[in-house]
């Protein structure tokens, strides 16, 4: 009997079936485009550095020193990506990380579970967050994603977020198709 891992501390599988379903919509492709995931290497950034390598995709991570993602998924996404062209590489320059970016993806800095983290997590991601800066480094027509809910101010500011690069709510949306396509997929339908 199928197990769908809906959400889990080490991977988010189902947010990133919504995160490519976003993507290809708005890029009409994955491979040779560059996904940059913004703030903490938690279940989202780890997924998305999985689901990039299998579709071509490459996946920069830009995090502060300490807020990596797991090694053994970095390494098993990095392999992945070898066959299907995909870089997969973590850093701590934001600046340089955002270069050149098709797709620029961000998460709040304390996940379910981190509340008593809150404040230190807040010092410790400042500057690490999706604004006009990183969208000016990426490519003109950057999308940009979070899975909601965003914490304005922080890991993204509000006005990046309603700009015509915004594909956040369109983004929101295809989690229910994305998730209606998994459970009939596994239903043999």
């Amino acid at each position: 009997m199928p197990v769908i891992n809906a959400l889990s501390d080490r991977e988010h599988p189902c947010q990133i079936l919504a995160d490519l379903q976003t993507i290809q919509e708005r890029k009409g492709r994955f491979e040779g485009l560059k996904a940059v995931f913004v703030g903490d290497g938690n279940n989202v950034a780890q997924s998305l550095m999985l689901g990039g390598a299998l579709l071509g995709m490459s996946v920069t991570v830009a995090c502060p020193p300490g807020y990596e993602p797991l090694a053994e998924i970095t390494a098993d996404a990095a392999a992945q990506g070898k066959a299907t062209g995909a870089a997969i590489t973590v850093t701590s320059d934001l600046t340089s990380a955002c270069r050149g970016a098709d797709v620029l993806y961000t998460d709040v800095w304390a996940s379910m579970g981190m509340e008593a983290e809150a404040s230190k997590r807040k010092n410790d991601f400042e500057g690490y967050q999706v604004n006009t800066a990183t969208l000016g480094a990426a490519k003109p027509d950057a999308i940009i994603l979070h899975c909601l809910p965003a914490h304005y101010g922080e890991e993204i500011d509000y006005a990046t977020s309603r700009t015509p690069n915004s594909a956040i709510f369109d983004q929101a949306e295809n989690r229910l198709h994305a998730q209606k396509a998994l459970m009939l997929h596994l239903m043999g339908v």
